[in-house]
């Protein structure tokens, strides 16, 4: 017998999943905070948001000078782990705001996060996998270029529950990382489903896989695997950060 699927959530009701189009990034991280105090609160269920946002950059807490724009492009300064990374049209955005389970394990939830993604991946053909001390799902380096990452993870937990989330680059204009130093990190690049594959995948193509596979993970019933670490000859550089916990 298998052993049983564990769900990360405080909650066994269902996840309330709301696909939101296009939200400007400010009013998106307030929707955000008004969810996460109503579940901390326990006056509304897990809720996870799915959308795009307008072009914008946004610095978590670790983010360096030396990682943002040197053309003085706006850049907003966010809650969440991590350092500086883009979003904009093209990249699939989740937010999923749940109210995890004790004891709260916040490692363990970003490998699900992982995990989904990259289920995506697989579903698309695309291989990829984790990096040792990095958060995010990777394109292993190859003739095609240095290892970069496809998928990125920040996070934050307040009151036990979390907020901000994920980024799939599905067909987004990757130009736009070339102002910054993505996630601080600069031995290794940033590409999306449509290069890796040479056709173009939406975001509307994306999105029900990633959905499903979150849902799965967040369930347990997708299980976190050990098998999907990209073999590399030497430890990351800048390992990412990639969560912030309040109480």
């Amino acid at each position: 017998m298998s052993p049983r699927a564990v769900s990360c959530r405080a909650s066994a009701d269902p996840v309330d999943v709301r696909r939101l189009g296009t939200v400007d990034y400010l009013e998106a991280w307030e929707l955000q905070r008004t969810h996460v105090n109503a579940r901390a609160d326990e006056t509304a269920p897990d809720t996870m948001l799915l959308l795009e946002h307008p072009s914008v950059y946004t610095a978590g807490k670790r983010t360096e000078d030396a990682d943002r724009p040197s053309d003085g492009t706006p850049v907003i300064d966010v809650d969440r782990g991590g350092k500086i990374t883009w979003h904009g049209p093209g990249q699939l955005v989740g937010y999923p705001i749940l109210k995890l389970a004790d004891p709260i394990d916040v490692v363990h939830y970003v490998r699900r996060l992982e995990e989904a993604l990259i289920r995506v991946c697989d579903q698309f053909g695309v291989h990829s996998g984790r990096v040792e001390g990095r958060s995010g799902v990777w394109i292993p380096a190859d003739e095609r270029g240095i290892e970069r990452k496809i998928a990125a993870i920040g996070i934050r937990v307040q009151r036990g529950v979390t907020m901000h989330g994920f980024e799939l680059n599905c067909d987004a204009d990757l130009a736009a990382f070339d102002k910054i130093v993505p996630c601080g990190i600069r031995d290794a690049g940033v590409t999306s489903l449509s290069a890796e594959l040479g056709r173009d995948v939406t975001v509307e193509e994306a999105l029900p896989l990633a959905r499903d596979a979150v849902l799965a993970a967040i369930e347990g019933d997708l299980r976190v695997s050990d098998d999907r670490w990209l073999p590399r000859p030497e430890a990351p550089s800048a390992p990412g950060v990639t969560f912030a916990l309040q109480n």
